[in-house]
C-alpha cells in the first residue's frame, strides 16, 4: 500500500491572492479627489512651464532680431555721419590749402620759418593735426595735440598714404597709440593748372574718447575704434576692452550676422565696419549692444510668469478641491454603504439627495440593497425549511428504524422460553439501536457547539488513535477488516482529545464500511510535518462516488450505506476546523482513498523522535516491517 507524502505542501495557497496582496501594497489606492488634484497640478505646471519656455524663447528671438536690426541701423547711421564728415573735412583742407597765408608760408624755404609761421594757422583752425610737406615729401611743419607723435612718424605715414592713395579722401596715421584720420590737399602758387607746386597740407582729427562718445550717440550703441589688435578709443569700460573674446573678434573676419561676444559676465551682440581698407593700418569700428541689458526685463517677466503659475496652481487646486468634494462626497457615502453591505449591514444610511447621476446611482443601490435583503431572507427561510425537512426526514427514518429494533427486541425479551444466549443476543441488538440513536443525537449536538467549546490539552496522539480504533472494533460487522496504525510513540500535541477521537472514529468507521468484507484493509498513519500534526486514514475500498465528491462534507450527504445519516464527515470537518486545521481527500493510483487531517502548529515532541518513527510518504516495504514494533496492529478476526 502506498500513501501520499504528508510532507508535501498540505495547504495550497493561491498565488493570485499573494500577487494581489503584493500589488495592493505596491500600488495603494488613490482617492478621486487626490487624482483630480494631482491632475490639476500636473496640467497647470505643464502649461505654466510650456508657456514660460515659449514666451522666453519668443522674446529672446525677438530681442536678438531687434538688436541685429539696431546694429545694422547703427552702422548705416555711422556711415552717413562719416560720409558727411569726410566731405566737410575734404572741403576744409582744400580751402585751407588755397588760402594766401598757406601759400605764403609754403613759399619760404626755411623749415624753421615755415614751422613758426604755420603755428598761427594751426591755432586758428579746429584740427588735432596740422602738417606741411614740401615737394620732396619732407615734413617741414608738424603741430599736434600729442607731442609724442613725431615728425619721422608723420613722414612715414605721409609716404605710406601717397603709396596707397587710390582716390581715397582720407588716410589713417597711428603714432604712440594715437590714431588720426588725415586729409591731404596740394598747395600751389597760382592756379592749380598753371601755378607752381609748393607741397602738401595735411590736417587730421584724432580718434579719441570724445569722438567715440559722439559716434555712440549717433549709433545708439557702444562703439570701439581699433587699429589691428589695439583699442584706440571706446565707450566700454577699460576692463571690458581687455577681454580676450573682444580682441579675437576685432582681429577676425567680419561676419554678416552679429555674433555673440562674451565680455566679462555680460553678453553682447557685435558687428564691425572696416574703415581704412589698408592692411598696414587696419582701422575698424566695432558696434556692440548688450544682450543681457536688452533681456533684463525677462527676469521680471519670468517672475510674473512664475507668480502667475503659482497663483493658477493655488486657485486651480482650490477649485478642483471644491468641485471634487462636490462629486466625491456622495460617492464616499455610497462607498461606505457598499462596504457596510459587504460586512452584512443592510441598513447603513446613504445620502440619495439630488438629481444627478450619483444620486440616481445611490437610490438604485438602496433599492438593490433592499431587494437583496428580502431575497436573502427568503433564501434563508427556504434553506432553513429545506434543512429542517432533510434533517427531519433523515432523523425520523433513523430514529424510527432504531426504535423499531429496540421495541421488537424488547418484546422478544419478554418471552420466558428464551435461553441465556438468545437473551444476550437480543440485548446486544437493543444496545446497538440505543448506540445508533446516541450517535445521531451527539452528531446533531456537535453542530450547535462553537469553537470555544474545545478543551485542548497536551496529550499523546497514539493513545487517541488507539481509543478510536478500539471503539470501531466494537462493531461486530467490521471485525473482518484489518486496521494498521503507523505512528511515532512520542508524537504529542495540544488538542481536544475527546473530540479528535470522535473525528478519527467517524473516519475509521467510514473506511471500514468502504473496505471490502474480504481482504479489507484500513491504515492510520500519523506524523509531524513542519510543526503540524498530520493524520491520514486510508482504505482499499472502491473510492468515492463522483456524484457526492464535490459535496462530501455537506450534512446529510450519504451514498451506498444502508443506515447512513450523512453527518459523519460533516462532524469531522467541524471538529478539525474548530482546531484551526483542515481535512481533504486524496486518491492514489491504486484507487486508495485517503482522508488527511492537518492540525497546524499543534505538534510538540517531548523528545527527539526515534529514527524508527515513520513519515508516511517515505515508508518502503522493508522499512514498514522494521517499524512494526512502534505501531499497533489489529488484524482481522
Amino acid at each position: 500500500m502506498k500513501l501520499v507524502n504528508p510532507s508535501s505542501e498540505l495547504v495550497p495557497h493561491s498565488s493570485a491572492d499573494a500577487a494581489s496582496a503584493t500589488g495592493g501594497a505596491l500600488l495603494p489606492r488613490v482617492r478621486l479627489r487626490t487624482r483630480f488634484l494631482i491632475s490639476m497640478l500636473v496640467i497647470t505646471a505643464g502649461l505654466t512651464t510650456t508657456s514660460f519656455l515659449l514666451v522666453q524663447r519668443s522674446v529672446q528671438t525677438h530681442v536678438r532680431q531687434n538688436i541685429a536690426l539696431n546694429l545694422r541701423n547703427s552702422v548705416a547711421a555711422f556711415q552717413d555721419f562719416r560720409h558727411e564728415r569726410e566731405t566737410m573735412l575734404t572741403n576744409d583742407v582744400a580751402l585751407l590749402a588755397d588760402q594766401p597765408i598757406t601759400r605764403a608760408v609754403m613759399s619760404n624755404s626755411d623749415p624753421l620759418t615755415i614751422a613758426d609761421a604755420s603755428r598761427h594757422i594751426w591755432q586758428t583752425a579746429p584740427f588735432d593735426l596740422f602738417a606741411l610737406v614740401n615737394e620732396n615729401g619732407e615734413v617741414v611743419a608738424l603741430h599736434t595735440n600729442t607731442p609724442a607723435f613725431t615728425r619721422e612718424a608723420a613722414e612715414k605715414y605721409f609716404q605710406q598714404s601717397m603709396d596707397e592713395d587710390r582716390g581715397q579722401a582720407s588716410h589713417w596715421w597711428l603714432g604712440e597709440h594715437h590714431l588720426y584720420q588725415t586729409f591731404t590737399a596740394p598747395v600751389y602758387r597760382g592756379s592749380r593748372t598753371d601755378g607752381t607746386f609748393l607741397g602738401f597740407l595735411v590736417i587730421g582729427y584724432e580718434i579719441n574718447e570724445r569722438l567715440a562718445k559722439e559716434v555712440s550717440k549717433v549709433a545708439g550703441s557702444e562703439v570701439a575704434f581699433s587699429c589691428g589688435d589695439q583699442f584706440i578709443a571706446s565707450t566700454l569700460p577699460s576692463a571690458q576692452t581687455q577681454a580676450r573674446n573682444l580682441r579675437a573678434f576685432i582681429t577676425g573676419s567680419p561676419e554678416e550676422a552679429p555674433p555673440d561676444v562674451e565680455i566679462g559676465n555680460e553678453r553682447f551682440l557685435a558687428t564691425s565696419l572696416d574703415l581704412s581698407g589698408s592692411k598696414t593700418t587696419p582701422v575698424r569700428l566695432t558696434v556692440l549692444e548688450s544682450y543681457d541689458q536688452a533681456t533684463k526685463f525677462l527676469d521680471q517677466l519670468n517672475r510674473y510668469l512664475l507668480l502667475l503659475g503659482v497663483a493658477a496652481i493655488l486657485v486651480g487646486s482650490g477649485l478642483v478641491f471644491f468641485v471634487s468634494h462636490t462629486f466625491t462626497k456622495p460617492l464616499g457615502s455610497l462607498v461606505a454603504g457598499v462596504r457596510a453591505l459587504e460586512g452584512g449591514d443592510f441598513h447603513h444610511p446613504v445620502d440619495s439627495r439630488g438629481g444627478d447621476e450619483v444620486a440616481e446611482l445611490t437610490r438604485a443601490f438602496d433599492r438593490m440593497r433592499t431587494s437583496l435583503l428580502k431575497s436573502q431572507q427568503d433564501l434563508l427561510e427556504s434553506e432553513q425549511l429545506a434543512t429542517i425537512g432533510r434533517m427531519a426526514s433523515s432523523i425520523s427514518h433513523d430514529l424510527r428504524h432504531s426504535l423499531a429494533a429496540i421495541v421488537a427486541n424488547s418484546e422478544f425479551l419478554v418471552d420466558s422460553h428464551l435461553t441465556a444466549p438468545q437473551r444476550e443476543e437480543l440485548y446486544q441488538e437493543v444496545r446497538t439501536g440505543v448506540n445508533l440513536m446516541t450517535d445521531l443525537i451527539d452528531s446533531l449536538l456537535e453542530f450547535a457547539r462553537t469553537r470555544e467549546s474545545l478543551t485542548p490539552s497536551y496529550g499523546n496522539l497514539l493513545e487517541t488513535i488507539q481509543r478510536a480504533v478500539q471503539a470501531v472494533r466494537l462493531h461486530p460487522r467490521h471485525h473482518a477488516r484489518t486496521i494498521d496504525v503507523l505512528c511515532a510513540p512520542h508524537l504529542s500535541g495540544w488538542f481536544d482529545q475527546r473530540k479528535l477521537e470522535r473525528a478519527l472514529y467517524n473516519l475509521l468507521l467510514n473506511a471500514c464500511e468502504a473496505a471490502p468484507p474480504t481482504g479489507g484493509k484500513v491504515e492510520v498513519s500519523a506524523g509531524e510535518v513542519s510543526g503540524a500534526i498530520t493524520v491520514a486514514v486510508a482504505d482499499n475500498g472502491p473510492g468515492i462516488a463522483d456524484s457526492i465528491r464535490d459535496k462530501l462534507f455537506h450534512p446529510f450527504v450519504s451514498y451506498g450505506k444502508e443506515n447512513g445519516t450523512g453527518l459523519g464527515l460533516a462532524v469531522v470537518q467541524k471538529i478539525v476546523q474548530d482546531h484551526g486545521g483542515e481535512i481533504f481527500v486524496e486518491r492514489t493510483a491504486e484507487a486508495t482513498t485517503v482522508f488527511r487531517i492537518v492540525l497546524h502548529g499543534r505538534a510538540h515532541q517531548a523528545g527527539r523522535v526515534d529514527d524508527a518513527s515513520i513519515a508516511v510518504a517515505h515508508i518502503s516495504s522493508p522499512q514498514r516491517e522494521n517499524a512494526r514494533h512502534n505501531s499497533v496492529s489489529h488484524p482481522g478476526i
